[in-house]
């Protein structure tokens, strides 16, 4: 297991959150999320559909539609310098540079009426001191890096002529042609076959491990989880419930929500056992005007009754493992929460 230093540190997310107004209410897809992202880490979000990862990310590059979205609160530091607050012109040269992002669905990124060869040189152009015809050979290497056959000739097709798995490595060459520090990986395999799926992954932790880029992988798979990630953040109802190294996580997961989501994932090791696959009972709340409590309880099989009244306070039960659960809190920390709870339904 890889061993990270404070001094490493290059992302710090404090505090973040994101809401949207509709017209039910204030809607908290993010709501209190922190975490930090080392140099060569690879890091996971995880959680079901709707659970905040993506407008995490959105949040981080300051790409939140507004309206209907906005940051309310929070700081996203980057060596140090709160992006929140950066202007437009600060931005352009962090976007693509230093932080790149990669989408689900590849066609939605690239321009269908511009060559590759355009669309890459412009990128590289954009971001660093070179000529046409060297950010033309930049290009092409980073073609070759992810596997594209014969770059020369192919960085001139239009995005139409390549496969989903092949656009997606075109991105992965844009995203990293500037020597980015951080790569936003949001479900990249999503719109991929089986097969396709494991070369992008497999391309990824081969670019983390080549050019040391930290990673930040949103995805609901945790066998992708497992194989690729240094440490992972559980997201649910717009919250991180749990914070764990991956070994940690798998061999000793604290919150329930963690435990069911590992608990589904289908086994290979059944040996005709004719069982049901497992699955988390009832739906994610609405995240519209949540009351003060833990969203997981009307799911929750150990849930209590303060948990039904108050939200958990975050624990660290071991160095770099942290839940918000109210099974880990103490005695007097129930006993506190559940009076101020009677105190304020009077």
């Amino acid at each position: 297991m890889k061993e990270f230093k404070d001094e490493d540190i290059i992302l710090k997310v404090k505090d973040l959150q994101t809401h949207f107004k509709t017209d039910a209410g204030i809607l908290k897809a993010v709501d209190g999320v922190s975490f930090d992202v080392h140099k060569g880490e690879t890091i996971g979000l995880v959680g079901e559909s709707g659970c905040g990862k993506s407008v995490t990310n959105l949040s981080i590059m300051k790409l939140v539609p507004s309206p209907p979205g906005k940051v309310v609160g929070g700081q996203v530091l980057y060596e140090g310098e709160d992006i929140l607050k950066m202007s437009e012109k600060q931005l352009r040269n962090i976007r693509g540079n230093k932080i790149s992002m990669i989408f689900q669905d590849p066609m939605t990124s690239l321009n269908p009426f511009l060559r590759i060869s355009t669309q890459m040189i412009e990128t590289i152009m954009l971001h660093q001191d070179v000529t046409k015809k060297e950010a033309r050979e930049k290009a092409i290497k980073m073609l070759a890096e992810v596997g594209i056959p014969r770059p020369e000739k192919r960085i001139d097709a239009y995005p139409h002529q390549f496969s989903g798995g092949m656009r997606q490595r075109v991105m992965i060459a844009m995203a990293l042609s500037c020597n980015a520090d951080l790569l936003i990986a949001d479900e990249p395999t999503t719109a991929l076959d089986v097969t396709i799926q494991a070369q992008i992954l497999e391309l990824i932790q081969r670019m983390n491990e080549k050019f040391n880029t930290a990673v930040i992988l949103i995805t609901h798979d945790l066998g992708v989880v497992a194989g690729m990630c240094d440490n992972v953040c559980v997201m649910y109802a717009g919250k991180i419930v749990e914070k764990a190294s991956v070994d940690d996580l798998f061999e000793n997961p604290l919150h329930p929500y963690t435990e069911g989501l590992i608990a589904s994932v289908p086994k290979l090791d059944a040996k005709g056992k004719k069982e049901k696959l497992f699955s988390i009972e009832g739906q994610p709340p609405n995240v519209i005007d949540l009351p003060p409590c833990c969203p997981f309880h009307p799911r929750c099989h150990k849930a209590m009754d303060v948990c039904h009244c108050a939200y958990p306070p975050t624990k660290e039960i071991s160095k770099g493992h942290s839940v918000s659960c109210w099974i880990h809190a103490t005695e007097e920390e129930i006993a506190n929460a559940l009076k101020e709870a009677a105190s304020n339904a009077k």
